[in-house]
């Protein structure tokens, strides 16, 4: 855990309602804010998963990334010039978050050299992410793409994990997320499943093979 000189502990404070802060609770689908809403306060999920899409004018959904526990979401509300959020953050599962007001969270970055620790390394990670998606999307197949999506969710590292459930998702959010049609994600699938690489009756079950995809060029 981090600590500050002053004995202030970022896990406590996100973990507890507080001036400023509250917790809340989602169902699966419930939002946690829209597209256009005014970008007042960030949320730090503590349990269940959740996803951050942006909708075009023309009606046309798009995912961006999917969100688990330690994740922040709704972090373009402490910009220096209040604004509204770019997309929207939807509960995939029933989620837990701690909702902190844009005020409390600037107070809490300036004042609490741990907390600014804690949140910095957060958006280095986000932005490392965000990169390789970017990579991922301009270099690697569609079944690559896939492949590693379902290894995200399933939050293997190279070690490797025992094998695991992940959150319930349609393959149409899958075809958004890696740029691709339902029916491409249909076929590699079924394809990951002939191999072994994933076990799916209604939920998904990904083994650490699946690694073996991304690793074979």
């Amino acid at each position: 855990m981090i600590y500050s000189n002053n004995g202030f502990e970022p896990a406590t404070f996100l973990a507890n309602a507080g001036l400023g802060r509250r917790i809340v609770q989602l169902k699966r689908k419930e939002a946690f804010f829209t597209q256009g809403q005014p970008a007042n306060a960030v949320y730090y999920l503590r349990k269940g998963r959740a996803k951050l899409a942006v909708v075009s004018k023309s009606g046309k959904e798009a995912t961006l990334t999917l969100l688990g526990p330690g994740d922040f979401v709704g972090e373009e509300s402490v910009a220096a010039v209040a604004g509204l959020h770019l997309a929207t953050a939807t509960a995939i599962t029933q989620c837990t978050a701690i909702r902190v007001e844009r005020k409390e969270m600037i107070r809490v970055i300036h004042e609490e050299p741990a907390f600014a620790d804690f949140f910095m390394s957060f958006l280095l990670t986000r932005s490392m992410r965000i990169q390789a998606d970017l990579v991922d999307q301009l270099f690697n197949s569609s079944e690559k793409r896939l492949a590693r999506i379902l290894l995200l969710m399933a939050e293997f590292c190279a070690s490797g994990e025992p094998e695991i459930f992940i959150p319930k998702i349609s393959q149409e959010m899958l075809a958004e997320m890696i740029g691709t049609t339902r029916s491409r994600v249909s076929f590699f699938m079924n394809r990951f499943r002939k191999l072994g690489f994933i076990e799916y009756n209604g939920r998904i079950r990904v083994h650490k093979s699946l690694l073996n995809v991304i690793l074979h060029d």
